[in-house]
């Protein structure tokens, strides 16, 4: 039982860690990879994170070819 709670809660650890990740690939950003790379290297600290959501959520969709 212990095992699974430490499970859960590492899974909704890491899907919290890496939800501006997550808003910039579901809604195709642009900079999706660097939204990425911000989140994993400062994601830690408060100001990283909210900065990553912040970009992930005012950045340009891609535009599609065709």
């Amino acid at each position: 039982m212990d095992l699974v709670l430490v499970l859960l809660l590492g899974v909704f650890g890491i899907a919290v860690y890496f939800f501006p990740t997550l808003v910039a690939f579901l809604g195709g950003k642009r900079n999706r990879g660097a939204i990425l790379v911000l989140n994993l290297i400062l994601g830690w600290t408060l100001l990283g994170w909210i900065g990553s959501l912040i970009w992930a959520i005012v950045a340009p969709r891609e535009e599609s070819q065709g």
